[in-house]
């Protein structure tokens, strides 16, 4: 069941609206007769546990990469050609 209160309302009774709310209606806040806000209840976020420094694909690094790149190379890069 959906119910709607004026701002005004809202605010005078933000405690029984939360417990509308947390009891499964749902509350939508209006100004001027129309919707401009729905009071929702508070979710934990879900967290994906990352290990770090682990990486599934395979990887090889070009011979010489260590070696600093020549100014011919680095306007290569820079021009998305290299």
């Amino acid at each position: 069941m959906q119910r709607s209160y004026n701002i005004h309302d809202a605010k005078t009774n933000l405690s029984r609206l939360l417990k509308e709310m947390a009891g499964g209606q749902q509350v939508i806040i209006m100004r001027d007769g129309k919707p401009v806000a729905e009071l929702a209840p508070y979710r934990e976020p879900r967290r994906k546990k990352r290990r770090l420094g682990f990486d599934t694909l395979p990887f090889e690094l070009a011979e010489g990469w260590e070696r600093p790149m020549t100014d011919a190379e680095v306007d290569a890069f820079l021009a998305g050609k290299l």
